[in-house]
């Protein structure tokens, strides 16, 4: 792949950026039921690696591949991977180049809203590969998405954070629950009338494996957030709290899982 993928970039940022955009579009894998994720890796890798000596290239190369405009994108299709390698590209690039960082993390949470699950999905991996080495300021957007953002800015929050690899470190940690309760009393005061948005179901779906990789971090506080939610009697909130339940990784946990489940009852 990466014979074939360098040059493709090299010739992407001297402007040609018609025969890597073909590329993208025929190793994608799509439409299918995967995409081709380790293509996605490898052209954030390869930009990330230009982008201190060509950062106008590499940012003009982005915005390219990350326009719709040119035709309506539709889901599971060789343009919306074009898309996800693009937001993907940029997490990686920003990580790299801290001028990028406020930028980055606008254009990440307009994008949270877009219409396309993987988008969405690239926007989350986008802000792990910030997390790392923008620890604070990217836990500072999240927590806006969190507090302030819309359904879909929301699940990016939680989705983002919420990645075992990423929480070993206090404040990680500390954020990580702190935003899934945000999340979860925002699930909680939303209205009924609104429980059937596909933006909600969105983030009502990601929060049913999220509460348990943050619980499985910091398990006291974790589990004692899921007991108080679970006196609350709302019905999405105990669907998503059964969900997490059913998560191998809380197996061990037997007495606080077999104490919620009653409460679940």
């Amino acid at each position: 792949m990466y014979e074939t993928l360098a040059p493709l970039v090299e010739r992407a940022l001297s402007g040609n950026m018609r025969p890597l955009e073909f590329y993208l579009r025929e190793q994608s894998r799509l439409p299918g039921p995967r995409a081709n994720l380790e293509l996605v890796n490898e052209l954030a890798h390869l930009l990330s690696v230009q982008v201190a000596e060509q950062p106008e290239s590499v940012q003009e190369l982005l915005c390219y591949l990350m326009s719709d405009e040119r035709q309506r994108i539709m889901s599971n299709t060789a343009a919306e991977f074009v898309i996800l390698c693009s937001i993907v590209a940029l997490g990686q690039c920003s990580a790299t180049y801290p001028k990028w960082w406020g930028e980055t993390f606008e254009l990440l949470g307009k994008h949270a809203c877009s219409p396309l699950w993987r988008v969405r999905e690239g926007v989350a991996l986008a802000f792990q590969r910030l997390l790392p080495v923008a620890t604070q300021e990217t836990i500072n957007f999240l927590m806006i998405l969190a507090t302030q953002g819309n359904y879909f800015q929301q699940r990016a929050a939680i989705a983002a954070i919420a990645e075992p690899g990423l929480l070993h470190t206090a404040n990680v940690v500390n954020a990580a629950l702190e935003i899934q309760h945000v999340i979860l009393e925002r699930i909680h005061t939303t209205l009924v009338t609104e429980r059937k948005r596909e933006d909600f179901r969105s983030l009502r779906q990601a929060s049913g494996y999220t509460v348990s990789v943050v619980t499985a971090a910091a398990p006291e506080r974790g589990f004692s957030l899921m007991r108080a939610c679970a006196a609350w009697g709302d019905s999405d909130i105990n669907w998503i709290l059964r969900e997490n339940l059913k998560k191998k990784r809380l197996a061990k946990y037997v007495e606080y899982t077999e104490g919620l489940q009653r409460l679940l009852a």
